[in-house]
């Protein structure tokens, strides 16, 4: 086999992992909470720490590995990545979890923007590059068709640890592969900077955010320490966007949000994050918690919705060149919507059958809306900025998400402490809360309706690139798949609750 094609197979593997390492562990949760004896605080640092680390870096990973070599940017991602996953499978407290989720945070932010970069520049032949970044996009639908059911079966049958250690034997075999197949490859465009200070800003905005909302139920949302930490986040927040605007070499590009394709897609993509995310971390303790599923029934139960998802993004790139993108992205998060209200619609008694409606809705949506929505936003800018713009859209997915999971789990604590104040039982308490947090959610999908029709309206539609068949069509269809990137980061994050 040629070498580039075991490029794509070294690169495949680590998208997989990745994907499946954010996938497994949304209904491993409540074992590994009842395994710690975590609180509901420590168990969304749990995920947390992972996607802020991930969400926070992610822009300067992409940065160093266009100035410093893609190749060497994936190997020392790959490193970091396999040995905290070793640490996380072996890890007997809920802070030595917490750590080694912080240090694959840290690898998967240096190894995942290197992926498709390397792929680009690897395959030159148009119809090769198209069927790699088809196979590419198909990895991580697999992984995420597959995480939740893997992860379900290891939890109920084998040490939760399993669903972290199973990384280290895939991060040996792809580093033997990328030692001898991938080839080096950076920007040479690229200055040798790095925004250092912005990178400081950001980081501290996020995570004095992520603290607040995680701890201000227990704290107590007007105590010093959550007041605080909120004043520390919105002063960073400024200090970053002001840094941004005056360095000449800056992290975001701030004149990028001038175009309002740009911005109203990004908007849009910030709202399906932040709602979908939120919700869908807490989707799988409702299976477990309330309606008593196994671990491997609750990981059946996502299965569809993945497949869903696939499928939808595959037709998308046709349904978007016939009726145009902001037409097939407000008809995606429509879907989205309905799934979800057919989900508020449930209570205690639903059935595995009564779930699959809102599970299609929910995947058939998702995947119609991302790939047009990606393609609107990258196609909304000149082919020099394009790498930055897709860092852009990318970041602001995982920060969205990261915000969603604790804004909407503010929401179902606080909703569920009353119920239970009423002398409400735990589980009928916890329903109250995930309702409230769908409602919270359906508002949030419904504003991206109107947002994106109304701002990729004047965004050309491209018609799909024929390609081979079965392949994605088109590198920003391969792009879109950090839709599957993300879903798999929100149900990772789907685990934090019990």
């Amino acid at each position: 086999m040629p070498r580039r094609w075991w490029t794509l197979v070294a690169v495949g593997l680590a998208t997989f992992m990745t994907y499946l390492d954010n996938n497994v562990t949304n209904v491993a949760i409540p074992t590994i909470q009842r395994s710690l004896h975590l609180s509901i605080a420590g168990l969304e640092w749990v995920v947390s720490s992972y996607i802020l680390v991930f969400a926070g870096l992610l822009l300067v990973g992409g940065r160093l590995a266009d100035v410093y070599g893609r190749r060497r940017l994936f190997i020392v991602g790959l490193s970091v990545f396999t040995l905290a996953s070793l640490g996380a499978g072996l890890a007997g407290s809920g802070a030595v979890l917490i750590v080694a989720r912080l240090a694959q945070g840290l690898g998967a932010a240096l190894m995942v923007p290197t992926t498709l970069a390397i792929i680009v520049a690897t395959f030159d032949n148009p119809r090769e590059r198209t069927r790699a970044v088809g196979a590419w996009a198909a990895i991580g639908a697999l992984a995420l068709a597959f995480g939740p059911l893997i992860g379900g079966f290891i939890s109920q049958h084998l040490h939760w640890g399993w669903i972290f250690l199973i990384n280290v034997p895939v991060g040996v075999i792809t580093m033997g592969i990328a030692l001898v197949a991938v080839r080096e490859s950076r920007d040479t465009s690229s200055s040798r900077h790095l925004d250092v200070p912005g990178l400081a800003a950001s980081a501290v905005a996020l995570f004095a955010l992520t603290y607040a909302l995680i701890e201000g139920h227990d704290k107590g949302w007007t105590s010093l320490t959550i007041l605080g930490a909120l004043g520390l986040a919105a002063l960073a927040g400024g200090a970053f966007a002001l840094i941004e605007s005056r360095t000449e070499h800056p992290m975001v590009a701030l004149s990028l949000f001038r175009s309002g394709a740009f911005s109203g897609g990004i908007g849009t993509m910030m709202l399906w994050a932040f709602g979908i995310f939120g919700i869908y971390f807490f989707t799988s303790l409702y299976l477990q918690g309330v309606l008593g599923f196994s671990p491997t029934k609750a990981g059946l139960a996502f299965v569809p919705m993945a497949l869903c998802m696939a499928v939808f993004a595959g037709v998308s790139g046709p349904v978007a060149a016939r009726i145009g993108a902001h037409r097939t992205v407000a008809l995606g998060l429509v879907l989205n919507a309905v799934g979800l209200f057919m989900f508020w619609m449930l209570g205690r008694n639903a059935t595995f059958a009564s779930l699959m409606p809102g599970f299609v809705l929910f995947g058939a949506g998702s995947g119609l809306m991302n790939v047009p929505l990606t393609n609107a936003v990258l196609g909304s800018m000149p082919a020099e900025r394009s790498g930055m713009a897709s860092a852009l859209l990318n970041n602001s997915r995982e920060v969205a998400g990261l915000l969603g999971i604790t804004v909407i789990g503010a929401v179902l604590r606080s909703r569920q402490g009353v119920a239970l104040s009423h002398g409400v039982l735990p589980a009928p308490a916890f329903l109250d809360g995930y309702h409230a947090g769908l409602a919270v959610t359906i508002v949030l999908v419904a504003a991206g309706v109107v947002i994106s029709y109304a701002a990729l309206r004047r965004v050309p539609t491209l018609a799909p690139n024929p390609g081979p068949a079965g392949a994605v069509p088109g590198l920003a269809d391969g792009l879109a798949a950090g839709a599957a990137d993300g879903l798999a980061a929100g149900p990772e994050l789907a685990d934090r609750r019990s």
